[in-house]
């Protein structure tokens, strides 16, 4: 039984599906990347990531008028 949850809500404390968790193939790579990296280089990375959202053109979104 396959069980739909969304993740960033549900699990905010701590993952409540345990060995049932879709992404349990990503844990490994989770933690040697929190291991090996300092705050520092994490927040290098989240500005970066900032920046470069900044300087993309702006997204349009337009409503469908074809009523």
């Amino acid at each position: 039984m396959e069980t739909s949850i969304n993740c960033a809500e549900a699990c905010v404390n701590g993952c409540i599906l345990g060995d049932q968790c879709p992404n349990r193939e990503y844990i490994p790579a989770t933690e040697n990347f929190i291991s090996n990296t300092s705050l520092d280089q994490m927040l290098e990375i989240a500005e970066e990531a900032i920046r470069k959202k900044r300087m993309q053109p702006p997204t349009w979104v337009l409503p469908d008028l074809s009523d």
